[in-house]
C-alpha cells in the first residue's frame, strides 16, 4: 500500500493531488478489511465513510480545524489517516487502540464517545469556546443518520441553528444505525431526491429576489420577496427541515464521489453560520459479506478477509450466549402471555429481540436510538395492561434514568427492563461498560432488581417479572456465555419473589454472590476448603428486595460476610448490605467485593474480571486475607 505508507497525519493527505485521493481511499478500505478480520470490531460504518474521511483530511486542517465524529463507529478510517495506521492491528486489543475515538489517544480526536447523538452538541460547544476566545478555525461534526433517531441532535440543532455561529454538520446518511433506521426522520431523508437541480433552482431564485428588492426598493416588496423566498424554499428545498432549524442545507452529495465531496467542502468552507452537508454513503461498502444481512456489516467478530465468513469459534465453546437465551425465552413466553411485547432501541440483534421480531412482528417495537423514549413509551403501554419487556444494554439505559424514575417507578408501572452487557463488557471498553446499573437502579423506588446465575434462572426470573404487577422489574446479565444449556421456557417455574438460594452451606464465612458471580464464588469456596475454611455461598438473585430471612440467618451464623458483584463497589449491592447489617448485627463485618472506582480499558472480559479479582482465584485470595484479619479458625 504505497500511498498509505506515506500518510502520517491529515497534512500528508492534504498534500496529495486530487487524482491520488481515490487510490488512497481504496488502500484505506483494504487496510480496514484486513486488520478487522483479525481484531473484530465495528467495521460497517467505517467502510462507508472512507472517501468522506479522505475528503475531510484534504479540505480541512486537523487538528487546527476541529473534526468531531459522532459515536466513533465511523472513526476507523480517521485513525488510519491520523498517525495510527502502524498501530491499527492493536485495535480493541489489551494495551492497543480503542475501538472508539479518544482524546487521550490523538490530538486529532476532538471528542470521545461511544453513545450516539453527542457529536453536534460537543461540536457546538467547541465552536462557542472558539468564539469566546476570539480564535478562528472550522468546526465540523460528522453525524450518522442513525443518531437522528435520538433527541440530543435536535436539541443541538435547535440551539445552534439560530446562533449564527460558524459550524458545519456533515450528515452521513446510510439508512442504518445498527439495524435499519426506523421512524419519520428515516422516511424524510429517504424522500430527498439526489439531484442538484432543485438546490440550484432554489439558489438562483433567491439571488433573483434579492436583486429585485434592491433595484425596486420598498418595504412591501422586500416583505413579499422574503415570503416568496420561503415559499420557493419550502416547495423546492429537499433540506427544508434543516433550513427551518437554521442550518443552510447542501446536498444530497454522493459520499463515495471524492471530486464532488471536495467541491462541496471547498464551497461550504467559505461560508459562515450553521450549515449541513448531506452525504449519502453505503454502510459496509467493499466488505465481502456472503449473506445479504445489513446488520452484519455493523460489527463483526474475526472473519476471513476474502470471503467475509466468520472464523470458527475457539475450542471449548458450546454454551449459548446470554443474549440468545434471553431472546428465545421471551419469544417462547410470548405464546403464554398475549399481552407481552418487546421493545428495543435500535438493537434487535444485539439484544436478541430479533428472534422475537420474526415470531411476533406485530408485538415488536424498535424505537431507534431513543432509550428515554423507549422507557416512557413502555410506561404508556403498561398503563393499558400491556406487559412491555424493554431490552437495552446496561450502558445505554443510563440515558433513560429520568424516565425510569419519573415515568415508570413513581407510577409503579410493571415495565420489565432486561439489561444486556451488564458488568465488564470486554473489547468495547470504557464507554460501553455495564458497571453502574446496580448502583443506579437500587435507589429507584418500587423497582425490583435481579440478576440470574444461569439461563434457567433467567427464564424463572422473567416468569416472576411477568407475574409481578406492583412495579417495574429489572434483570441484568453479561456479554458472555450463559452457564450450561437453558431448558425450554415451558419447563421453568417462576422464581419465588424476593428469595435467595443457598448453594453451599459452611460455618466460617459467607459469600453473597450476585448473578454470574455465583460460579466464581463456588470455585473460591472449593479452593478455600482445601485451606480448611468452610464457606457458605448464597445466590443473591434478588438485589432488591433482599431475602431478609436468609440474610438474618447468615448474620447470626457468621462473623464475616463477603459480597461479590460485577459492578462498581461504590453504592453497589455490597454497600447496601453493609448498611443494613450495621443496623441489625453490629458485630458482623461485611466486606463488599466488586469493581473498584475507576475506568477500565478494553480487553477480553475474562482478563478484565481477573484484573479486579472477580475470579475464583481472586475471591479466594481476598477471603483468605480477610479470614486471617478476623482470626477465623480453619475447620
Amino acid at each position: 500500500m504505497p500511498l498509505l505508507e506515506t500518510i502520517t497525519c491529515p497534512a500528508d493527505v492534504k498534500r496529495l493531488p486530487s487524482d491520488q485521493l481515490q487510490p488512497l481511499a481504496d488502500e484505506v478500505r483494504r487496510r480496514l478489511i484486513e486488520v478487522v478480520s483479525h481484531t473484530g470490531g465495528h467495521i460497517g460504518a467505517g467502510l462507508g465513510v472512507v472517501e468522506l474521511t479522505v475528503a475531510l483530511c484534504h479540505c480541512f486542517d486537523s487538528p487546527r480545524d476541529k473534526i468531531v465524529w459522532d459515536v466513533g463507529h465511523q472513526g476507523y478510517p480517521w485513525k488510519i489517516l491520523t498517525g495510527r495506521n502502524e498501530r491499527f492491528p492493536t485495535l480493541r486489543q489489551r494495551g492497543g487502540l480503542s475501538g472508539f475515538l479518544r482524546r487521550s489517544e490523538s490530538e486529532h480526536d476532538q471528542f470521545g464517545a461511544g453513545h450516539a447523538g453527542t457529536g453536534l452538541s460537543a461540536a457546538f460547544g467547541i465552536a462557542a469556546a472558539r468564539d469566546l476566545k476570539g480564535e478562528r478555525y472550522k468546526v465540523v461534526a460528522v453525524v450518522g443518520d442513525g443518531a437522528l433517531t435520538c433527541g440530543l441532535p435536535y436539541e443541538a440543532m435547535n440551539n445552534a441553528g439560530h446562533s449564527g455561529r460558524d459550524i458545519i454538520m456533515v450528515l452521513n446518511d446510510n439508512g442504518m444505525s445498527i439495524a435499519p433506521n426506523v421512524g419519520a426522520i428515516n422516511k424524510y431523508l429517504g424522500s430527498i431526491i439526489a439531484s442538484p437541480i432543485t438546490v440550484r433552482l432554489r439558489e438562483r431564485m433567491k439571488v433573483m429576489i434579492e436583486k429585485a428588492s434592491h433595484v425596486v426598493g420598498g418595504q412591501r416588496l422586500v416583505d413579499f420577496a422574503k415570503t416568496m423566498e420561503e415559499s420557493i424554499k419550502n416547495f423546492w428545498s429537499p433540506g427544508m427541515l434543516f433550513e427551518e432549524l437554521g442550518f443552510r442545507y447542501f446536498g444530497p452529495i454522493d459520499g463515495h464521489n471524492i471530486a464532488q465531496l471536495l467541491q462541496t467542502f471547498q464551497i461550504v468552507k467559505t461560508l459562515r453560520g450553521p450549515r449541513v452537508v448531506h452525504v449519502i454513503t453505503e454502510k459496509g461498502r467493499g466488505f465481502p459479506l456472503p449473506e445479504p444481512d445489513l446488520e452484519k456489516y455493523h460489527a463483526r467478530a474475526p472473519y476471513d478477509p476474502v470471503t467475509g465468513k466468520l472464523k470458527p469459534p475457539s475450542p471449548g465453546g458450546g454454551a449459548p450466549q446470554w443474549t440468545k437465551v434471553f431472546g428465545e425465552a421471551i419469544t417462547q413466553l410470548a405464546a403464554e402471555y398475549p399481552s407481552l411485547v418487546a421493545i428495543t432501541a435500535a438493537m434487535p440483534s444485539g439484544t436478541g429481540t430479533n428472534v422475537f421480531q420474526k415470531k411476533w412482528p406485530e408485538r415488536f417495537f424498535d424505537v431507534g436510538i431513543a432509550e428515554a423514549h423507549a422507557t416512557t413509551f413502555a410506561a404508556g403501554l403498561a398503563t393499558q395492561g400491556i406487559r412491555p419487556v424493554v431490552a437495552i444494554y446496561s450502558t445505554f439505559l443510563q440515558r433513560a434514568y429520568d424516565s425510569i424514575i419519573h415515568d415508570v417507578a413513581i407510577q409503579q408501572l410493571p415495565v420489565i427492563f432486561c439489561l444486556d452487557r451488564a458488568g465488564m463488557v470486554g473489547e468495547d471498553g470504557q464507554t460501553h461498560m455495564g458497571l453502574y446499573d446496580i448502583a443506579y437502579l437500587l435507589p429507584v423506588p418500587h423497582l425490583t432488581v435481579t440478576a440470574p446465575k444461569d439461563g434457567a434462572e433467567l427464564i424463572g426470573l422473567l416468569r416472576c417479572a411477568l407475574d409481578h404487577t406492583a412495579g417495574p422489574f429489572s434483570l441484568r446479565y453479561p456479554r458472555d456465555k450463559a452457564p450450561g444449556e437453558a431448558p425450554p421456557a415451558a419447563e421453568v417455574a417462576p422464581i419465588p419473589y424476593g428469595t435467595w438460594e443457598v448453594l453451599r452451606k459452611g460455618k466460617d464465612c459467607a459469600l453473597l454472590a450476585v448473578g454470574v458471580m455465583c460460579r466464581p464464588a463456588l470455585e473460591a469456596a472449593q479452593t478455600l476448603a482445601a485451606d480448611g475454611l468452610d464457606v457458605t455461598v448464597v445466590n443473591c438473585r434478588f438485589l432488591k428486595p433482599i431475602d431478609r430471612e436468609i440474610l438474618d440467618a447468615l448474620a447470626h451464623e457468621h462473623k464475616l460476610l463477603v459480597t461479590v458483584e460485577d459492578g462498581v463497589v461504590v453504592n453497589g449491592f455490597g454497600a447496601s448490605i453493609a448498611a443494613l447489617v450495621q443496623t441489625t448485627a453490629v458485630d458482623v463485618r461485611v466486606v463488599p467485593l466488586g469493581v473498584p472506582d475507576r475506568t477500565y480499558e478494553h480487553a477480553p472480559r475474562a482478563e478484565q474480571l481477573d484484573a479486579v479479582g472477580l475470579t475464583g482465584h481472586g475471591i479466594a485470595a481476598r477471603v483468605r486475607a480477610l479470614a486471617a484479619e478476623e482470626s477465623l479458625t480453619p475447620s
